[in-house]
């Protein structure tokens, strides 16, 4: 079992302090080496006669260590008197060895002094910055303390906690507003998320609901008609296929999520000349300009891109309306333009339509589920393109889909 981790303010704490402690020592080692090296050091060899006579009855005491006190203390301050020219008197052979000994020891005794007090500092400092330290570093980190708390209390039902911090634009304060733009992210996602299963759930609600109204009129009679029974099967087959339509829609707006799997040249005016050539216009007038736009991607949620598009204009269209498709290369981009007549779309009612389940009406049954625009729009964004959608004034909407140019090939 591990013991107690240090907490992240404890080690900053040390850090600081083991800083502290190794430039103090460093300090206190250049200090002592310079006064040892500028403390001057008595020679008896530069004494003159005169001093040294002086001395003389301080040799022999100097070389003893039985001495009393006063007597050393006499002999020490006579040292003092070396550099006073007023003295004269014979001189002493021992004299040479008692002035070097307790010059000596009085240099060394300044050094001894001079490292104990710098060692006793140095502690004193050392522990006054460990407590300075441990209250910079909580200050410091109160920021993250903060993001913590907030990390804790966010959930997905409540994603309203926020990080604010006063100061300069530092590390940190870029840290929590990062922070707080990720809860934002999460909130708008998770909104996204709950209106999206409580519109599938809704949509998925109206087959069922046909179905088990279908089957309990028919199992209503005494005695059902087999033609009651065909029917049933008929209304029954169609909820199904409706739901199964739906499932397949949100299949693929979920697939795009994860980003491409498949990345194949595809000719936007191909496959809009096949979609075209498959889909029932009806009483519809078609007009189109297939110019070569090359793109990148998967080929067929590129087919279910342009088939939704179709399908929306012909489906939201007048009786004897006019569709049109274009494709061709603008700055550099492939992009597939589909417009149709219809009633007249209010601007600000666009943006919705590229929204899941939304539409210009409460829709349903034939009508769609209102995820056409949806996929086209979720298409776009995993292939790097953009899709704009724009009311035309005498009614109905021209989309535009604009899908990064496939690169041409090098020339062999």
């Amino acid at each position: 079992m591990s013991g107690p981790r240090l907490t992240i303010r404890g080690r900053i704490t040390l850090l600081c302090t083991g800083l502290f402690v190794i430039c103090g020592a460093a300090l206190v080692m250049i200090t002592y080496a310079l006064v040892a090296t500028l403390l001057p050091v008595v020679d008896s060899s530069s004494i003159s006669p005169q001093q040294r006579a002086y001395l003389a009855g301080c040799g022999h005491d100097l070389q003893r260590d039985d001495i009393d006190a006063e007597r050393r203390n006499g002999c020490l301050s006579a040292v003092k008197k070396l550099t006073d020219p007023a003295f004269d008197g014979s001189t002493d052979p021992a004299f040479d060895v008692g002035v070097n000994l307790g010059a000596r020891r009085q240099r060394d005794q300044t050094l001894t002094h001079l490292l104990g007090y710098s060692l006793t500092t140095l502690a004193v400092v050392a522990a006054l910055a460990a407590a300075g330290g441990w209250m910079i570093a909580r200050r410091v980190l109160r920021p993250v303390r903060m993001l913590t708390v907030a990390a804790r209390t966010a959930s997905e039902r409540d994603l309203s906690a926020r990080v604010f911090l006063h100061g300069p634009r530092d590390e940190l304060h870029e840290m929590a507003d990062t922070f707080n733009e990720m809860l934002a992210r999460l909130t708008t996602a998770f909104d996204s998320q709950r209106r999206f299963i409580a519109n599938a759930s809704h949509e998925l609600r109206g087959p069922m609901t046909d179905m088990r109204t279908t089957v309990d009129v028919v199992l209503g009679k005494p005695a059902p008609a087999p033609d009651d029974l065909i029917q049933m099967g008929r209304d029954i087959r169609a909820a199904v296929d409706q739901a199964d339509a739906l499932i397949n829609a949100l299949m693929t707006l979920t697939r795009n999520e994860y980003g491409l799997t498949v990345r194949e040249p595809v000719d936007l005016a191909a496959v809009a000349e096949e979609v075209l050539d498959s889909v029932d216009l009806g009483d519809l007038r078609q007009h189109d300009s297939l110019q070569p736009a090359a793109t990148t991607g998967d080929p067929l949620l590129l087919e279910r891109l342009i088939i939704n598009l179709v399908d929306n204009a012909v489906r939201y269209n007048t009786p004897v309306g006019t569709i049109r498709v274009t494709t061709s290369i603008v700055d550099g981009n492939a992009t597939l333009t589909v417009a149709n007549t219809g009633p007249v779309i209010a601007p600000d009612a666009v943006d919705g339509l590229l929204q899941p389940f939304r539409r210009l009406h409460d829709r349903s049954g034939s009508d769609g589920f209102g995820l056409g625009l949806a996929i086209v729009a979720s298409i776009c964004a995993v292939h790097g393109g953009t899709v704009i959608a724009q009311p035309r004034p005498e009614g109905g909407l021209k989309v535009t889909v604009s899908l990064p140019a496939a690169s041409a090939p090098d020339p062999t």
